[in-house]
């Protein structure tokens, strides 16, 4: 009988990938909410900082993947493999 090994996926799951990419688009719209939000910008928008919002929401968002993946981390079942056993056929 084998014995198998449990580990969680950690930055291979799919979940920190969205989460680092959501968030460095959400560090940019709020940093050009910040210091790019002109006159001619809140007027496309009805005087609304609509980069900074949404890059508020992005960041909320993003933590929200991040804490999603630490708190329910995906585990994946690893089993070794036995002397003169090799991958499955097919593989």
């Amino acid at each position: 009988m084998t014995e198998q090994r449990r580990h969680p996926a950690a930055a291979f799951d799919v979940r920190n990938v969205i989460a680092g990419l959501v968030g460095f688009y959400g560090v940019v719209l709020v940093l050009m909410g910040l210091f790019a939000n002109d006159e001619a910008e809140r007027a496309k928008t009805g005087d609304v900082n609509a980069n900074l919002w949404t890059g508020i929401a992005m960041l909320v968002f993003a933590a929200a993947f991040a804490l999603w993946s630490r708190l329910r981390p995906v585990v994946v079942e690893e089993r070794p493999a036995e002397d003169g056993e090799g991958p499955p056929p097919g593989h």
